[in-house]
């Protein structure tokens, strides 16, 4: 490993998870599985993708951990929030993704996991209703509970660091509002205020962690950090903040494949896209207010891949819609189909017919993964504000949309954006171009 100003991950690494469902517990159970020797991180690119670093003769391929600092999975500690009281073991064994035969080893260390109290309002997930919920006069008073519960937690479990992400329900859509969400002095005097309406519980989950040192990380597609009173938060804490969305299953598939459109010069002329999905999410997202968040999320991928002020014959007016359907008996085995109509040579129509049955949290729990050991390591660099180069693991990247700035969708020019801030961090050139 080259010598680099990264600061190395002394001491232990405290994750809290915002939730503690079938992502959270699939995260966890996987990690301890590892550390055992019992089980395989497979999907975790900070575990599994090797990187080439310099050119020439100078030319090799590295592991991440081989480039950069890295926390090592032995250093991690689990802590988590939950409406419902039930212990990481008990949660995991509920949400039915793994075996019984997959959970059993680990279950003392699963069980030692019980939630906080968390700070949650029924209106934003209303087909939610656990007990295991914090007494808060104001949102002000989520914040300072919260800010609590992290220096409790980091100081009992001698944390070294801690990381928060986002792994809980999807809230119902909080529009952009200036005047409320422009400027950290503003959005602070809302929370004291106990405007409810534009502060989600998640903004207080995400101030109290830049305040408490701890960068952020938001797995489901909320406004919470995307916005300027938070990009100046975690200017002024000098964190590194990430999100939103995890990018897992359809839109995974969307960023890779619609590049393959592009690239080809072929014509778009409509986009249909479905699921059918049974978790905790499912349910949360059959309220129309909820889903309206996530298909903003959903819906964002296409349009910087492609674009009808690049190539109007080919982009111009086609269609693009995306469905979620609430279906029990999947649980979390989700199913996705895309209806991809094309046109080429003469304008002749094509269709392509996209069928993924995956796992949802299968899919997200190396993202968890890799999202909190790279906003440790992007923190120990020096890093802060928006982490653009983690726009691979996110299904709707954040950017500066008041400057004009748009997201950057195609999944191979987000892999350059990671691999060359790998790179960076490790003392080498980034030697790939976007374009």
């Amino acid at each position: 490993m080259k010598q680099t100003d990264v600061r190395l991950p002394e001491g232990k690494l405290g994750i809290l998870c915002v939730g503690c469902g079938a992502v959270s517990t699939t995260f966890m159970t996987g990690v301890f599985m590892t550390r055992r020797g019992l089980a395989k991180p497979i999907g975790s690119m900070t575990q599994y993708d090797k990187i080439r670093v310099g050119k020439g003769e100078e030319k090799k391929y590295l592991h991440y951990g081989e480039i950069v600092p890295l926390a090592k999975l032995e250093d991690i500690v689990f802590g988590t929030w939950d409406v419902y009281p039930q212990n990481a073991y008990q949660a995991a064994i509920y949400a039915e993704v793994l075996k019984e035969k997959d959970i059993n080893p680990v279950r003392e260390d699963l069980e030692k996991i019980v939630p906080m109290k968390a700070a949650f309002d029924k209106n934003y997930a209303k087909r939610i209703d656990g007990d295991n919920v914090k007494d808060c006069k104001t949102r002000w008073d989520m914040v300072e509970e919260l800010r609590a519960d992290i220096r409790q937690f980091k100081l009992q479990n001698d944390c070294n660091r801690i990381v928060v992400i986002w792994a809980a329900s999807t809230e119902i859509y909080v529009p952009y509002d200036e005047k409320t969400h422009g400027t950290l002095k503003a959005l602070e005097e809302a929370m004291k205020a106990n405007d409810t309406q534009h502060i989600a519980p998640s903004m207080c989950y995400a101030y109290a962690a830049l305040m408490e040192g701890a960068p952020f990380i938001m797995g489901a597609p909320n406004t919470t950090v995307d916005i300027p009173a938070m990009w100046e938060l975690a200017q002024k804490q000098k964190l590194p903040i990430a999100g939103k969305d995890f990018k897992t299953g359809q839109t995974l598939v969307k960023s890779g494949f619609a590049p393959i459109i592009s690239s080809r010069c072929l014509g778009l002329s409509g986009w249909f896209s479905t699921n059918i999905l049974g978790n905790r999410d499912g349910l949360v997202l059959d309220e129309p207010d909820n889903f309206r968040t996530k298909e903003v999320s959903k819906l964002s991928t296409l349009e910087t891949i492609l674009r009808p002020d690049v190539q109007p014959d080919l982009y111009t007016d086609y269609f693009h819609k995306v469905r979620i359907n609430y279906y029990p008996p999947r649980n979390d085995n989700k199913e996705g189909w895309d209806n991809i109509d094309i046109f080429g040579w003469m304008g002749y129509p094509m269709q392509i017919k996209i069928n993924f049955l995956c796992r949802d949290s299968i899919l997200a729990a190396p993202l968890l993964l890799d999202l909190t050991l790279l906003s440790d390591l992007a923190a120990r660099a020096g890093r802060y504000g928006i982490q653009r180069f983690l726009s691979f693991f996110l299904k709707s990247p954040m950017h500066d949309y008041t400057k004009g700035e748009e997201a950057i969708n195609n999944l191979y020019q987000q892999y350059a954006m990671l691999k060359n801030a790998i790179r960076e961090m490790g003392g080498y050139e980034a030697d790939e171009e976007l374009d």
